[in-house]
């Protein structure tokens, strides 16, 4: 397990302000004024929270088991998020939507990350599985692909961002709430079987793996962590992903560890 100085202790110090976090859970009323700090110090109404929307509708990213682009899955956790940040007091939170090519849209995103400031990115996306792993079924009279081999979420940072401590604290952070909401990462990414796909794993605690080269990672000048909130290709969870039982897990768990990551800010 590989860290950056400093990081154990940055951690803690967010761990312990967690009871105060918890007790005003998402869908109590907004903090009142925007430049005033809650009790554990974090000005919610200023702490600016991008939601980069993974992908786009013209390139739409992995293809469901069942058929649909995960660009729409991604959009839809974005927008329950936004709502459940918005709810909490955080007002500066804003959607990041890219369209037009992968590549180019890659930069666009870290351009504006960048240019606003942010104070946190979260890139959201659902997983797959390389092509080896794939299977074939029938759905809707209609040939698909699937592999319900590996369920999970995962949490990736880039050791080559401008804020590595901070990009892995909150990536920890998201990665216990996730795991007080009944939430399990997903290992494969260590098995050698992932090939060139294959990441180190930083924190088996919290499943959160590094990946210095992405873009998005490495690029942007704050801190910034991809959660791969749940495996499409699974036909099983891939029907999870939509449910609003597992969206609203997933919004109070961002929620939590935003409001956790914003007090260790602010200390």
């Amino acid at each position: 397990m590989r860290h950056r100085p400093g990081i154990t202790s940055l951690l803690l110090a967010a761990i312990l302000l967690s009871a105060g976090a918890h007790a005003s859970s998402t869908g109590t009323p907004p903090a009142s004024p925007a430049a005033k700090p809650d009790k554990n110090g974090c000005v919610r109404g200023t702490f600016r929270v991008l939601l980069d929307v993974g992908h786009s509708a013209q390139v739409p990213g992995a293809m469901s088991a069942r058929g649909f682009p995960e660009y729409d899955f991604n959009l839809r956790l974005a927008q329950a998020l936004e709502k459940a940040l918005l709810r909490a007091g955080f007002r500066n939170t804003n959607l990041l939507i890219t369209p037009g090519p992968a590549r180019a849209g890659l930069f666009t995103r870290v351009e504006k990350a960048n240019a606003w400031p942010a104070d946190l990115v979260v890139s959201v996306h659902h997983d797959s599985v390389p092509e080896w792993f794939l299977e074939t079924w029938t759905h809707d009279g209609k040939p698909a692909r699937f592999s319900d081999r590996f369920a999970g979420h995962s949490l990736f940072v880039s050791f080559e961002n401008k804020e590595p401590q901070a990009s892995l604290l909150f990536a920890q952070l998201l990665g216990r709430e996730l795991k007080i909401q009944g939430l399990k990462y997903t290992p494969h990414y260590t098995l050698p079987a992932m090939d060139w796909r294959r990441r180190d794993l930083l924190d088996p605690e919290t499943g959160v793996y590094r990946y210095d080269q992405l873009v998005v990672l490495r690029e942007t000048k704050v801190p910034t962590v991809l959660f791969e909130a749940g495996s499409i290709i699974n036909r099983d969870e891939e029907l999870l992903m939509s449910s609003p039982e597992r969206q609203t897990k997933i919004a109070t768990a961002v929620t939590d560890a935003v409001r956790l990551f914003c007090a260790a800010r602010a200390q």
